[in-house]
C-alpha cells in the first residue's frame, strides 16, 4: 500500500511534467553538481597537461645548454674539448632517441586507444616530402664523411667514423618516424612521449648548432688558404680536417686520388642540406609535441582535402619560371667565378642586380594579395591550430636572420662608401630584402588564418542531397535531371565568374612567390655566399666577428626561403 501511494505521485507527476515547469532549484542543484565534477576533471587534465609540457620543456633546455656547453668549449678552448668528445655526447642523445622512437613505433602507437585523433594540418605532404629529400642528402652526406674518414684511417679517429655511422640509423629512423606518425595525437603515455619528443628536438638543435659551426670552419679556413695561395708560398696542404675544430691532426692530408676528392666535395656540397634537415625536423616534432593528448571534434576535421591544381593559373608560373631561369644563369656565372682565387667586381654587381630587379616584383606581388585578402572579408579562421601557430612562429623567428644581416649589411656601406657602385647595390639590396621578408610575411599569415574557400552553388550539398533523394531521382526522367543539373551548372559558373578574378589573382601571386623562394632558396644553399667574399662588410667588422653573423643569419635565411613556399602552397591551395 506503501509503494503504491509512494509511485502514484511520482508516476503523476511524471505525466505533469510534459506541461507544467518543474522544480528549477532541483535542476540548478543537478547541473550545478555536474557542472562541478566535470569542470574538476578537465581542469585536472589541463593541469597535467601543462606538468608534463613543463617537465619535458625543461629537460629539452637542460639538454640543449649542455651540448652548448660542449660546442662553445670545443670552439674557444680546444685542448681540453675536442670535437670527438662532441661527438660522443651528441652520439649518446642519438642512441637514446633511437631508443625512444623504437618503442614508440613498436609499443605505444600500437597501444588500444593510443592513435583515437589525427591532425589533418600537421605533415603536409610538401613538408614531409621536404624531410625525405633532406634526409637523403644528408645520408648520402654522412656516406662521404665515413668514407673520407676510412681513406684518411692512419690519421683519423674511430669516432669520426662511428658518429655517421649512428647518424645514418638516426636519420633513417626519425624520416620513418615523422613519415608515418607526424599526424599522430597520441593518447597514452603522454608524459613519457613528451620526453622524448622533447630530447628528439633538442638532439636537431644541437645538431643544427654543431653543423653551423662546422660550416663556419670550413668557409674560413678555405678563405684563409686561398688568401695564402695568393703570396708567394712553395707548398700548400690542403687540411683534410678542416671541419672538424680542436682535431689535433691539422696536417692530415686528403691523398691526390679521384675517389678522396669525390668524398670531400661531396662532402662539402651536401652540407646545407643537413642544416635544413635538423630545422624542419625540428619543427614537425614540435607540433607532435603539442598534440600530445589533444583531443579533435569531428567539425574541426575538413570533409575535404585541398588539392594542388594548375587551373586558372597563367602569368604567375610564366613570371616564376622566368626568374627561375635567369637565376641559374647568375647563380652559374658566380659559382664559376667564386671558384677561382679573386672572384671579379663585375659578378658581384650581377648578382646583386639581379636580386634587386627581382625582390620590388616579390613585395608587390604579396602587396597585392594582402589587398585582395582585405577586399574579399573571408571570415578568419580562430580555431586552435598548433601547425599554423608554428608556421608564423617559424616564419618571424626565420625572417631575423635576412633582416639581421641586411642591417649590418647596411650600417657597414652607410659608414664607409655608399656612393660606390658595388656598395649601392648591396645597400640597395638589403632594404629591399627586409621590405621583401615583411610584406611576404604578412602576405602569408593573412592567407594561413583565412578559411577555405568554398565556391558560390555549393556542389558539395548538391552532391549531398542528390545522394539523400536518389530513390525520388530515379523516378524522374532523364530530360528532367538533365535541365536541373544544367541549370545548377549555369548559376555556378555565373557566379564563379563574378568573383574568379580574386581566386584567380590570388593564386598568380601565390605561385610567383613560390616559384621566386624556390631559386632564393637554391642561390645560397649551394655555396652562393656573396656576403662574405665580396669581403666589404668583413673588413669592417672584421673577420671573427662577420662569420658568427653570416653564418647564424644565412642558415635561417635559408630555412625562411624553403618554409615559405610550404606556406604559400597552403595559401595557393585554399585560394
Amino acid at each position: 500500500m506503501v509503494g503504491n501511494k509512494v509511485s502514484r505521485p511520482c508516476h503523476h507527476c511524471k505525466s505533469r511534467s510534459a506541461s507544467a515547469p518543474t522544480d528549477a532549484s532541483k535542476i540548478h542543484y543537478e547541473k550545478f553538481w555536474l557542472y562541478r565534477h566535470c569542470s574538476s576533471v578537465q581542469q585536472r587534465d589541463r593541469q597535467a597537461q601543462k606538468a608534463g609540457q613543463l617537465f619535458s620543456g625543461l629537460l629539452a633546455m637542460n639538454v640543449v645548454f649542455l651540448g652548448s656547453a660542449f660546442i662553445s668549449s670545443m670552439i674557444f678552448n680546444h685542448v681540453a674539448i675536442t670535437l670527438g668528445d662532441v661527438w660522443i655526447l651528441l652520439s649518446i642523445l642519438k642512441v637514446l632517441c633511437l631508443c625512444w622512437i623504437i618503442y614508440y613505433l613498436l609499443g605505444t602507437s600500437r597501444q588500444p586507444h593510443a592513435v583515437l585523433y589525427r591532425d589533418s594540418h600537421a605533415g603536409a605532404i610538401w613538408i614531409r616530402g621536404s624531410v625525405l629529400l633532406f634526409a637523403g642528402c644528408s645520408i648520402l652526406l654522412n656516406a662521404f664523411h665515413i668514407g673520407y674518414s676510412t681513406i684518411l684511417i692512419h690519421c683519423k679517429s674511430r669516432v669520426e667514423i662511428l658518429f655517421p655511422s649512428i647518424g645514418i640509423l638516426f636519420i633513417c629512423t626519425q624520416a620513418y618516424f615523422l613519415w608515418h606518425h607526424s599526424k599522430d595525437c597520441i593518447q597514452v603515455q603522454h608524459n613519457f612521449t613528451r620526453c622524448g619528443l622533447m630530447l628528439t628536438i633538442a638532439t636537431n638543435l644541437l645538431l643544427w648548432l654543431l653543423a653551423v659551426t662546422n660550416d663556419t670552419l670550413h668557409v674560413e679556413i678555405e678563405s684563409q688558404l686561398r688568401e695564402v695561395e695568393q703570396r708567394p708560398s712553395p707548398s700548400l696542404l690542403l687540411p683534410c680536417s678542416s671541419h672538424a675544430p680542436g682535431n689535433e691532426t691539422i696536417l692530415c692530408t686528403c691523398p691526390d686520388t679521384t675517389i678522396c676528392k669525390v668524398f670531400q666535395k661531396g662532402y662539402i656540397l651536401l652540407y646545407p642540406f643537413n642544416t635544413e634537415y635538423c630545422l624542419i625536423c625540428c619543427s614537425m616534432l614540435y607540433v607532435m609535441w603539442k598534440n600530445v593528448g589533444r583531443r579533435i571534434s569531428h567539425h574541426h576535421v575538413p570533409h575535404t582535402k585541398p588539392k594542388f591544381k594548375l587551373q586558372g593559373v597563367v602569368f604567375g608560373p610564366l613570371l616564376g619560371a622566368s626568374a627561375v631561369i635567369i637565376g641559374i644563369c647568375v647563380f652559374m656565372m658566380y659559382q664559376i667565378q667564386a671558384t677561382g682565387m679573386v672572384p671579379s667586381r663585375q659578378v658581384f654587381v650581377i648578382y646583386y642586380s639581379y636580386y634587386i630587379v627581382l625582390l620590388p616584383l616579390m613585395s608587390v606581388g604579396a602587396v597585392i594579395g594582402t589587398i585582395i585578402h582585405a577586399l574579399e572579408k573571408k571570415e578568419l579562421d580562430t580555431l586552435k591550430n598548433p601547425t599554423r601557430s608554428l608556421d608564423v612562429i617559424l616564419l618571424m623567428g626565420a625572417a631575423l636572420g635576412q633582416i639581421g644581416m641586411s642591417y649590418f649589411s647596411i650600417v657597414a656601406l652607410v659608414a664607409s662608401d655608399p656612393k660606390d657602385l658595388l656598395n649601392s647595390l648591396i645597400l640597395s639590396s638589403s632594404v629591399l630584402l627586409i621590405f621583401q621578408n615583411i610584406t611576404q610575411n604578412v602576405f602569408i599569415i593573412d592567407g594561413l588564418h583565412r578559411q577555405r574557400f568554398t565556391p558560390p552553388g555549393k556542389e558539395e550539398d548538391i552532391r549531398e542531397e542528390h545522394n539523400r533523394e536518389g530513390y525520388d531521382q530515379r523516378r524522374m526522367s532523364v530530360l528532367e535531371l538533365g535541365q536541373e543539373i544544367r541549370k545548377a551548372s549555369l548559376s555556378y559558373i555565373h557566379s564563379y565568374s563574378h568573383l574568379s578574378w580574386k581566386r584567380r589573382a590570388l593564386r598568380e601571386v601565390s605561385f610567383f612567390l613560390v616559384l621566386c623562394n624556390i631559386i632564393l632558396w637554391v642561390m645560397p644553399t649551394f655555396g652562393a655566399h656573396p656576403a662574405f667574399k665580396n669581403g666589404l662588410e668583413r673588413s669592417f667588422y672584421g673577420y671573427s666577428t662577420w662569420f658568427v653573423i653570416v653564418n647564424f643569419g644565412l642558415p635561417l635565411a635559408v630555412f625562411y626561403r624553403m618554409h615559405s613556399v610550404g606556406g604559400l602552397l597552403e595559401v595557393y591551395v585554399t585560394a
